[in-house]
């Protein structure tokens, strides 16, 4: 690949999704947009640089961004921040909102949906502690292709058997041939949005908890930050982040802490400690 091309997919990219890729991921770039460039009857990367370069068609350019930033997902994914949604975090909202009865859920980077189900399916166990109540999961992602598949909650074999047990393969999903449908009742508790974490986070709400896991390992400092500082703009004082096991805000924003003996678990630094969180998670 030209160094010219490489340097425009990287421009491309980092604009558009805030994706940071240096040079030694070529190999992703070749990988992911050879079929790209096959779809749009384009003989290499070559070609499709060119066409990005003169047309600048924004339905290319969604091809060639959603093309690099469908990330692997998997149910209950890393098991132990879902241990402590359930253990810790919502017994601790279910208390605070008394008064209200309603929480919101972001998933932010969701991918084919595999994480918010997982968050539906953790709720429903819990239903009797939730009866009367008001809760939204909401699951964003920047690619249109991998929100049709989280709206139509349809997995294959290998997907179910990455991190899902098997009573809640039995209980939450129906076969059909050699794939499986989550049950309506748990797709309906998601609802799914495109939406590209760059923009204006305002447009979202307010969350209660939000799940940003695994995303701000693929952007820049300064992007970083910048996406840090916007959710901690639409959280209330008590809010709580959850982030993936390589990720920190230590040294990228002071708007979050970490929570005491709750690893992945991050509060707003101006918020009062809510009662409960500082025990230590069973497990």
């Amino acid at each position: 690949m030209k160094t010219e091309d490489f340097d425009l997919f990287q421009s491309v990219l980092k604009q558009r999704s805030g994706l940071v890729l240096t040079r030694d991921k070529a190999y992703l770039l070749e990988s992911r947009l050879t079929p790209v460039a096959r779809r749009w009857n384009m003989k290499d990367l070559g070609e499709l640089a060119g066409a990005i370069r003169s047309r600048r068609d924004e339905r290319l350019l969604r091809d060639v961004t959603e093309a690099m930033t469908t990330n692997e997902s998997s149910f209950f994914r890393d098991g132990k921040p879902f241990e402590l949604f359930r253990q810790v975090v919502l017994p601790t909202f279910l208390k605070a909102r008394e008064d209200t009865r309603r929480i919101r859920i972001w998933s932010a980077a969701c991918s084919t949906g595999q994480e918010p189900y997982s968050l539906a399916m953790i709720l429903h166990e819990e239903q009797a502690k939730l009866a009367g109540w008001s809760v939204e999961i909401v699951g964003t992602d920047l690619s249109t292709e991998v929100l049709d598949r989280a709206r139509a909650g349809v997995y294959s074999q290998f997907e179910v058997q990455r991190g899902l047990p098997i009573t809640h393969l039995v209980k939450y999903f129906r076969q059909q041939g050699d794939r499986w449908e989550i049950i309506p009742e748990i797709r309906r508790m998601v609802t799914y949005r495109e939406f590209n974490l760059l923009n204006d986070l305002g447009t979202l709400g307010t969350f209660d908890v939000v799940f940003c896991r695994n995303v701000l390992i693929y952007f820049d400092q300064p992007t970083k930050t910048r996406v840090l500082e916007a959710i901690g703009r639409i959280m209330p004082p008590d809010g709580v982040l959850v982030l993936g096991g390589a990720e920190t805000v230590l040294g990228i924003t002071d708007r979050f802490k970490p929570m005491d003996n709750h690893r992945g678990l991050y509060q707003l630094t101006t918020a009062p400690r809510p009662q409960g969180l500082a025990v230590k998670a069973a497990g």
